[in-house]
């Protein structure tokens, strides 16, 4: 199974991704920003169940494929590293939106705010393609079940992702006011991003020339 070590890296990984403004951290905040940090933390809510429905399928599938076809495991681990290196580019290249820009949103009832927290982070394929690219480059099938260790490490994302964005959710005001008047904090964030994603990408990619 995963060691303590690997998932404290897993855990470090995604605090990275997590603090680089995405479409589900900048929902939050506008709802949070329009009816309130009650508001935020329903909506909240919602993402983070969406979360667990797109760590379900990508652990199931791996898990599955895994078993059917234990060679294309190693084709997964390099187009999902091929996925990542197009992430890193989409974030450092001239132009690349990172921005914490939040929109005007409906005032809405807390069932409403949940379910729209959960259909908008459960429809947008980059969730899903984020875990299938992502997890295998910490995934060891050789120390046992596939399935324990991708759960685990869904456990650590999740887990990390609510923290952060509930932080976030509670200063919305004033990390949105300064977000939006530092433009060298929003260069760092995509300069971050995209280096982490590269370097998971090339770590995976020599493993495989070993």
């Amino acid at each position: 199974m995963l060691t303590i070590t690997e998932l404290g890296w897993f855990a470090l990984a995604a605090l990275l991704l997590v603090l680089t403004p995405g479409p589900n951290m900048i929902y939050c905040v506008s709802r949070t920003l329009v009816q309130g940090r009650s508001a935020g933390l329903v909506s909240l809510a919602g993402v983070l169940l969406g979360f667990v429905v797109h760590l379900m399928a990508a652990a199931l599938g791996l898990t599955a494929l895994l078993l059917a076809v234990p060679l294309a495991f190693d084709a997964i681990k390099l187009t999902g590293a091929a996925y990542l290196l197009w992430l890193a580019w989409q974030a450092v290249r001239p132009g690349g939106a990172a921005p914490f820009e939040t929109r005007s949103l409906p005032v809405d009832s807390h069932a409403t705010l949940f379910r729209m927290g959960f259909l908008t982070n459960l429809l947008n394929p980059k969730v899903a393609m984020f875990y299938l690219s992502f997890f295998p480059q910490f995934l060891h099938p050789e120390r046992g079940n596939v399935l324990l260790q991708s759960l685990a490490l869904g456990a650590v994302q999740i887990s990390v992702s609510g923290a952060v964005n509930a932080l976030i959710i509670l200063g919305a005001g004033t990390i949105t006011a300064f977000l939006s008047q530092s433009a060298g904090w929003l260069r760092a964030q995509r300069y971050v991003m995209g280096s982490v994603l590269a370097a998971l990408a090339v770590r995976i990619a020599l493993e495989e020339k070993k």
